[in-house]
């Protein structure tokens, strides 16, 4: 089972994004038959297996094995992956395009985390070692100096790329994100 499995085939989408596919695929987390999921969801096996089949096709899910129970054959089926991240790419830009990038602008920072998901989705999973870093924290900026901190900012990351930015060694790409914390009202609310 991988980690992650990106999705970025429309298909893909339309296969999970079914309020009772999620459910099943939820089940599908340890190994189990389309009957032993369905007596767990209080489903009929026909049904689940409905649901189970079109998680195949799309690549959402694996049969494992098989037995024979009372003469007839029964897959064993596992999630394909432990997260499913969808491609911002399977919606696309709606209202034409963004105007030319500002750092300080929400599109700019929208289009980076885009970019840092689609290349993390591209990693080898399987490789033995994948050597990588993350570092988060919360910092407070009052408004008069913000332009202050970004100098700041821009200065220790230059000098970062300046030290480390020769021809030799590893390749790594480094993204950072600067942005207001959520407050709690506001983590759960959708704007239309």
């Amino acid at each position: 089972m991988r980690d992650v499995l990106y999705l970025e085939q429309i298909e893909q989408a339309e296969a999970l994004l079914k309020p009772q596919r999620i459910e099943v695929l939820r089940q599908l987390a340890e190994p189990r038959t389309c009957t032993e999921v369905a007596a767990r969801l209080d489903q009929t096996p026909q049904r689940v297996y409905y649901h189970v089949k079109r998680l195949v096709e799309a690549g959402l899910v694996e049969q494992v094995s098989e037995r024979r129970v009372r003469g007839i054959h029964e897959g064993i089926y596992q999630a394909s992956a432990r997260s499913y991240w969808l491609s911002p790419r399977l919606v696309g830009r709606v209202g034409g395009l963004r105007r030319p990038q500002d750092e300080l602008s929400l599109g700019y920072l929208l289009d980076l985390v885009e970019e840092v998901q689609s290349d993390i989705a591209a990693l080898d999973r399987n490789a033995p070692e994948l050597p990588s870093i993350g570092v988060s924290g919360e910092i407070r900026v009052p408004a008069e100096r913000r332009q202050e901190f970004l100098d700041d900012l821009r200065s220790a990351l230059q000098a970062i790329f300046t030290r480390y930015g020769g021809a030799e060694g590893d390749p790594f790409k480094l993204a950072v994100a600067c942005y207001p914390t959520p407050t709690p009202h506001s983590k759960g609310e959708t704007h239309d």
